[in-house]
């Protein structure tokens, strides 16, 4: 094989083999996976093998990739059919080909004279998910690294639009199923934590549209300036819909921004159920996204889609002297203008080649049986005694059981670790209204009718499991904690 004299460009014979040596890395690991544990244990030796120093010399490929496939084999398998814990992101094949593809050409979209058809394609990608909702012809969207970014620029857009530059007396409105970045995104924002509003829920877990009219007058009476609802089009802990028509009512009567965060549910739209769950959403003036969750991309992809596009502009477009020689926005946008990112990746590649590879149609139905399989999970468990207070909106199911003596808290964080360490699938769990629940979180791709019998039949052996030897000797420790919060 020919080597060129400068390494860091090798030709034509070295890429090929380069390519299909990581091929088959991809080939063996999806091969296994639906075999994998759900959560394998940590390798001391391997992760004591990465802290090293910056080599001064290579090393051979084959090497550096038995490397990486042991490195994927570790911990959660969240590509995998019994990944069940959080809101996952999928990784289809076809978004990993135009990863690849994306990051070989290396073309610079964010400026679009720059790579004409490729910010077209990406163009095309945000108007695609405008049309989802209805937005009209103005609308304008940017792709994020995710729903975390998402929610700030649509806060930061708001608070341009309505507060201006003297924003410290502007209240925002959310509850505590919110997804935690929407706080995180106000206080990145410049809001103090005093002006973040919690409004009460409904025993349904969505916001109580009374509650916050309520909320919003006695803000305007204490001299603030409420400014920003954002409602959720599926929660993380449980799936829940707020009301998002009544919000959105509330919203123009009150002359606030409604944001919509639609990271999980968004996607839903594509379907008859989530269309009818979600009404209201397409009054929102922003949404965030996440295809990386239902539409089953690899992580690091989200989006913001706001309805009147010149305020997105308005609150991130600076004139930069160094960009002058470049075109100004026409039928393309400019997304820099439209974003905190100058520098990022070509994003939308992994959403327009699934799309256009396997057609809307494809995506539709995979959604719908994963609501499907919901409402199987559901209902077994409600055969089985479990306690499951929330009928799934989405996806996602929170259940307990409720044993006879002892401490439910305690009890559940021990069936949690039971159910995990069987390895076929991985729950988590959260807490509401200060109640330990467990979840199942059924959205990955991979996921079908036989591992969700298997995961049904696993909570059931072990709870029967656990409540035989709680019998047996009856455990007195106080709560324990497990799982993190994820989204």
């Amino acid at each position: 094989m020919h080597v060129t004299p400068y390494p860091l460009e090798p030709g034509p014979e070295q890429t090929r083999e380069m390519g299909e040596a990581a091929l088959a890395l991809v080939e063996d690991f999806l091969r296994d996976l639906p075999d994998l544990p759900a959560l394998a244990p940590s390798d001391a030796g391997l992760l004591a093998g990465l802290r090293e120093p910056a080599p001064e010399h290579g090393s051979p490929l084959p090497a550096l990739l038995r490397t990486v496939a042991a490195a994927a084999r570790q911990g959660g398998t969240s590509a995998g059919p019994g990944y069940l814990a959080y809101v996952p992101g999928g990784g289809l094949y076809a978004a990993a080909l135009a990863d690849f593809l994306a990051a070989a050409l290396n073309k610079y979209v964010a400026v679009w004279d720059l790579a004409p058809a490729c910010a077209q394609i990406e163009a095309t990608v945000v108007r695609w998910l405008c049309d989802l909702f209805g937005h009209p012809d103005g609308a304008r969207g940017i792709l994020t690294s995710g729903g975390s970014m998402a929610n700030f620029s649509a806060i930061v857009t708001a608070r341009t639009a309505l507060l201006g530059e003297r924003f410290l007396d502007g209240v925002l409105y959310v509850t505590d199923q919110t997804h935690a970045s929407s706080a995180k995104a106000a206080l990145l924002a410049g809001f103090p934590r005093a002006n973040l509003r919690t409004v009460p829920t409904l025993p349904s877990l969505a916001m109580d549209p009374a509650a916050l009219t309520g909320l919003i007058a006695a803000d305007r009476a204490a001299g603030l300036r409420p400014f920003l609802v954002i409602g959720s089009a599926g929660t993380t802990n449980t799936g829940a819909m707020d009301p998002l028509a009544e919000l959105a009512g509330i919203a123009r009567a009150e002359g606030l921004w409604f944001h919509v965060d639609a990271a999980y549910g968004g996607p839903f739209q594509l379907t008859a159920r989530g269309r009818a769950l979600m009404s209201g959403i397409e009054r929102a003036d922003s949404i965030t996204l996440d295809p990386h969750k239902a539409m089953f991309l690899p992580y690091g992809t989200g989006a913001l889609l706001v309805r009147d596009g010149a305020r997105l502009r308005a609150a991130h477009h600076l004139r930069a002297d160094y960009l002058q020689d470049l075109a100004a926005e026409e039928e393309i946008p400019n997304f820099t203008e439209y974003s905190p990112e100058l520098s990022r990746d070509f994003r939308g590649l992994r959403l327009w080649l699934p799309v256009k590879l396997h057609g809307l149609a494809a995506f539709r139905e995979a959604l719908d049986e994963k609501l499907d399989l919901a409402h199987v999970v559901h209902d077994a468990l409600v055969e089985s005694g479990f306690e499951v207070p929330w009928e799934p909106r989405l996806t996602t199911v929170a259940f307990r059981w409720v044993p006879e003596h002892g401490d439910a808290d305690a009890f559940n964080a021990r069936l949690l670790r039971r159910i995990n360490a069987a390895g076929r699938v991985l729950l988590s769990s959260t807490t509401i209204g200060g109640t330990y629940m467990i979840r199942v979180c059924v959205l990955s791709h991979r996921t079908h009718r036989d591992r969700i019998d298997e995961a049904v039949a696993v909570i059931r052996t072990a709870c029967a499991e656990l409540r035989a030897e709680e019998e047996r000797e009856p455990v007195r420790s106080g709560p324990v904690r497990s799982g993190a919060a994820g989204g």
